[in-house]
């Protein structure tokens, strides 16, 4: 049974964050998960990828950018700089089309599938997406999952947090913690994740933690519900080449670790801003004369 209906959660940017509105209180603002793990330091690995695709890019089309710099030099090197941001709008379109077309599978919902010229049901994807699409398909085969939720928001008024969460599912393990397709073994509620990327990270263990520490969730109709317990947290990570279920670990330990983000976060967006107050003695306009220059006179 659904609990009481509001208004669906409407979500706003801010400085670079995604911020959630409360659905009745709209003065109450708070920031999303995955903007919260912003704060987490990515440096170390960020500029030397950046620097590697964009070197890359000039290796790999070295006459195509002898020629753009030869008419416009500021704009070849503005198209070098953006090569990093343009691969990262590529995954994320990818990741977005992706996610779309496995909660639609695992809805078991139309869309996805035409009759043929003999009468049979098959499934009709992007080039792009075909290889997602095999691997998913697999997994659903392996582990025989059952759907419960997608993609509803996930809201904490205890510690001040929301967000968007891509799944939760029942699936069932023997005692080794294997999945049983044929769900023989124990049911289990999971909190998961899909991960389209290269790798998945660590991460993706504060991501869930949070999700499944929110004081209730919201569905796309403003439905509210407590926030049940859950079993477990998984991440499905699916590339166009291959695909794992991986089991994550979400205990307090780790939940306290988002705190602390939690808290950077509110540092970073508003104290760190007020902590520097205006200058009580500054140089005055005009060339600065010294003691020891007035004295040298």
């Amino acid at each position: 049974m659904k609990g009481a209906t509001l208004p669906k959660v409407r979500t706003i940017y801010r400085g670079g964050s995604r911020l959630y509105v409360h659905p009745t209180d709209r003065e109450l603002v708070y920031p999303g998960v995955t903007s919260i793990l912003g704060m987490l330091a990515k440096q170390n690995f960020l500029a030397p990828w950046q620097a590697k695709l964009s070197s890359e890019l000039a290796v790999d089309s070295i006459d195509f950018i002898s020629d753009m710099a030869a008419r416009d030099r500021e704009g070849a090197v503005e198209y070098l700089k953006g090569a990093a941001r343009r691969y990262t709008k590529i995954r994320a379109d990818i990741g977005s089309e992706a996610h779309d077309m496995f909660e639609r599978m695992i809805r078991g919902e139309g869309g996805l599938t035409e009759l043929n010229a003999r009468g049979q049901y098959v499934v009709r994807v992007s080039p792009d997406m075909e290889p997602y699409r095999k691997h998913f398909h697999e997994f659903l085969d392996a582990v025989n999952p059952e759907f419960v939720r997608a993609e509803d928001v996930a809201w904490s008024d205890t510690y001040e947090y929301a967000g968007s969460f891509d799944v939760w599912l029942y699936v069932w393990l023997d005692e080794d913690g294997n999945p049983t397709p044929d769900r023989s073994g124990e049911r289990h509620l999971i909190m998961g994740d899909w991960k389209t990327g290269k790798n998945t990270y660590p991460d993706v263990a504060l991501q869930l933690a949070a999700y499944q520490r929110a004081d209730y969730v919201i569905d796309a109709d403003g439905n509210r519900e407590p926030m049940p317990q859950f079993d477990g947290a998984a991440v499905l990570h699916i590339t166009d080449e291959t695909w794992a279920f991986k089991p994550v670990e979400t205990g307090d330990d780790v939940f306290a670790e988002f705190l602390r983000l939690r808290g950077t976060f509110d540092w970073d967006r508003g104290l760190s801003r007020k902590v520097i107050g205006k200058p009580i003695a500054k140089k005055k306009s005009g060339k600065l004369v010294t003691g020891t220059q007035r004295r040298a006179r």
